[in-house]
């Protein structure tokens, strides 16, 4: 009997799922240590989605196993939309590592969150393209691009609230480094053009 899974889609979603119940586990740990309220909020928000994009995966995976049953697409992260970054930077605060967990702050909470979403976005990217079951490639896919929301949701608040500055070049250097690029012209080079191919010996 052929099997319905690839071994490398099969570690590959292995390693998903582990890193997921550790990501969940991560922010559990952290959850006590946010003060703010609004990222307390987006914390428990963010929380309840990974447990349930985590049990839809499992669900997937169970279906694929040999019952080829659909299971429906899983749902898409949605963020704040309307959403101004701020560019600069304003007296940076110096960092470095806490050496209590008495000195954990909001900043620290936030920025472990980031690194979580962005860790978790680039993991699924890549077993997306290892994929050759096309349910399960969509589902990391659809995956990535939820990490990638939930991660943006958090920078928001750390430039927001100034822990996640934005340097700049000046406007010169910016302006000069893209103008450096200009559009193709296919037609001028040949492409697109039903020329035959000539083989030369």
């Amino acid at each position: 009997m052929a099997a319905h899974l690839g071994a490398h889609e099969t570690v590959e979603a292995h390693e998903i799922l582990t890193s997921t119940i550790n990501a969940i586990n991560t922010m559990q740990l952290y959850r006590p240590f946010a003060k703010d309220p609004r990222l307390a909020q987006m914390m428990d928000k963010q929380m309840q989605f990974a447990i349930t994009e985590y049990n839809h995966a499992v669900q997937t995976l169970q279906n694929l196993n040999g019952q080829r049953q659909m299971t429906s697409p899983s749902a898409a992260y949605r963020g704040d939309q309307n959403f101004t970054p701020v560019y600069g930077l304003d007296n940076p605060a110096v960092q470095s590592p806490n050496m209590s967990t008495a000195q954990m702050d909001d900043r620290d909470v936030a920025s472990c969150l980031l690194g979580l979403h962005k860790a978790s976005a680039t993991m699924k990217i890549i077993a997306a393209l290892e994929c050759a079951n096309p349910q399960l490639r969509a589902m990391m896919q659809q995956g990535a691009m939820n990490c990638s929301e939930q991660a943006y949701e958090v920078w928001q608040y750390m430039n927001q609230s100034g822990y996640y500055q934005v340097p700049t070049m000046k406007e010169m250097t910016t302006n000069t480094v893209l103008s450096g690029y200009e559009t193709a012209n296919p037609t001028a080079t040949g492409f697109y053009q039903n020329q035959p191919m000539t083989r030369t010996q």
